[in-house]
């Protein structure tokens, strides 16, 4: 059990046998009485987000979370499965699920997934993954402008600007957590 007094941003924990974080927190001391804890939480199946105000003898059940490490198989229709890498056990999840990362997905990528009572909820990519760019504009010899880029579309079907001397068939470096490319891979 988490004591109000625990609470900090990115905790997480239980609200009606759903899983929340913590996304936004102020800790108020009035002059008198007790003390209030205004936090902004997520739902971290829904994603609906809300505020809500505790005080200072509030009690939280801890949610029971579980990050696994699991390797992305593929991807039908509507969902995408991955595989433990511990006990090969399968999960999916929804694209919806997934959101932006289906973008940088790869076949074979180790991804970590997060388990609530034993369903997964969410992912977290690897900070960085190498994609081969499919698609690109031609480098134009003289344009060497500083900072210049080109669009460029990578195995996935996802879009990042590039230098001009990145041609398909080349393996680049992608940061997930600021979606932008970091260097070329030579392999």
């Amino acid at each position: 059990m988490y004591l109000a007094s625990d609470l900090r941003k990115g905790l997480k924990f239980e609200i009606d046998d759903e899983p929340y974080v913590i996304i936004g927190f102020e800790f108020k001391k009035p002059g008198k009485g007790q003390s209030l804890y205004k936090c902004k939480l997520k739902n971290m199946i829904t994603g609906t987000q809300y505020e809500r105000t505790y005080r200072s003898g509030d009690k939280f059940k801890r949610a029971d979370l579980d990050d696994q490490e699991m390797e992305y198989l593929y991807a039908d229709k509507d969902n995408c499965y991955f595989m433990s890498t511990a006990n090969y056990e399968q999960h999916s999840l929804t694209k919806d699920q997934l959101g932006d990362a289906i973008d940088l997905l790869k076949d074979n990528t180790i991804c970590t997934i997060l388990l609530y009572n034993g369903n997964p909820i969410g992912v977290t990519l690897p900070n960085f993954v190498n994609l081969e760019v499919i698609e690109s504009e031609p480098w134009a010899k003289g344009d060497t402008a500083t900072g210049s880029t080109k669009p460029a579309i990578l195995e996935t079907g996802f879009e990042v600007q590039v230098p001009p001397f990145i041609d398909p068939g080349q393996m680049i470096k992608i940061d997930t957590r600021t979606r932008e490319y970091v260097e070329r891979v030579n392999e």
